[in-house]
């Protein structure tokens, strides 16, 4: 581990203790644990159930980002990968977990490195796009002052999504900008930026490729339904404890939770998700020791099925190195 890596996680675990802390001074632990004595376990049921249908929307957007170089792909091929991904990401630090997704699973898949790192930047600018929405849209349902979460006009919200989508839908207006800042770069740092470029390239040939026909347009409807139906787990999760109030407030609580794991923090995101969830419930107008047990209860609904499920798939197909699958062997574009 690099000097720089060392210092990030440390920064990481003392941001993470920072928000835990903040959390424990808020609450009373006598009424915490009553917050969970009177779970309905048919909400929780339907969290999980919610949950595994976000997570099949999830990996079939990626088998159809995938399937443009390899049309024989399937939904079950993809299916270990990405769940191994989501595991190591919430165990490991520095998203360890993209990096398995990128370059332990490529024979298997049967597409480059390079493709899957492209679909990797398209995945996050498609929750990115889906997140600021939901953010957007919670905040005028509520019609709660924007600048308590983001600093900025939900419409400005709305207007950055837009921004987005116009990226996903038309990104040959886009290259040529992405391209010059490559070029930048590679003046500057001769090294670092050819590969920057050579990446940034690849990118943009990617996005351009998914962007023809209806391909995006099916890409943005997997990426809304598998939103749905995580903003269900967090409905869901209000429902089950009966502490809860105003159990809609987790559909605020989904974007800010989710905007939160931006910041430092260890992996899992402790303490970051936790902390933003419970200021987003409680704005709402539930109490601060019931929202935080909420905010317990689907930070566990979220970090576990993914890590048991995955974690079970590396031990079961452990992953071997191989060379990379060369694009010249599926499918031109």
């Amino acid at each position: 581990m690099t000097v720089k890596k060392t210092l990030r996680f440390i920064l990481g675990l003392l941001i993470a203790a920072l928000f835990v802390w903040l959390i424990t001074q808020q609450i009373n632990p006598a009424e915490f644990k009553q917050a969970f004595a009177d779970t309905n376990q048919h909400w929780i049921i339907a969290g999980f159930v919610a949950f595994s249908i976000g997570y099949m929307c999830r990996i079939e957007r990626w088998r159809q980002m995938l399937k443009c170089d390899n049309t024989k792909l399937r939904w079950i091929d993809c299916f270990g990968p990405l769940l191994a991904s989501f595991a190591t990401n919430n165990v490991l630090p520095f998203r360890a977990g993209d990096i398995l997704r990128a370059f332990a699973f490529n024979g298997r898949l049967g597409v480059s490195s390079s493709v899957v790192l492209a679909t990797l930047f398209v995945e996050r600018l498609l929750d990115l796009l889906m997140v600021l929405i939901l953010l957007g849209s919670a905040l005028l349902y509520f019609r709660l002052d924007v600048n308590n979460f983001a600093g900025v006009g939900s419409i400005a919200l709305i207007g950055m999504a837009l921004g987005i989508l116009l990226v996903l839908l038309f990104p040959r207006l886009f290259a040529p900008l992405a391209i010059g800042i490559g070029l930048f770069i590679k003046r500057l740092a001769p090294g670092i930026g050819e590969k920057l470029l050579l990446e940034i390239k690849k990118i943009m040939l990617t996005l351009q490729h998914l962007a023809k026909g209806y391909t995006m347009f099916r890409l943005v409807l997997w990426s809304l339904a598998a939103w749905l139906a995580e903003g269900c787990v967090f409905w869901f999760a209000g429902l089950a404890l009966s502490s809860i109030g105003a159990p809609l407030a987790g559909w605020l609580a989904l974007p800010v939770g989710t905007l939160s794991t931006l910041i430092p923090s260890t992996p899992g995101y402790v303490g970051t998700f936790d902390y933003f969830t419970v200021r987003a419930m409680s704005a709402l107008g539930n109490d601060t020791t019931p929202a935080t047990a909420y905010a317990l209860l689907v930070h566990i609904l979220l970090w576990l099925p993914p890590t048991i499920i995955g974690g079970a798939y590396l031990l079961l197909h452990p992953t071997k190195t191989s060379k990379p699958v060369s694009l010249s062997s599926n499918k031109k574009r």
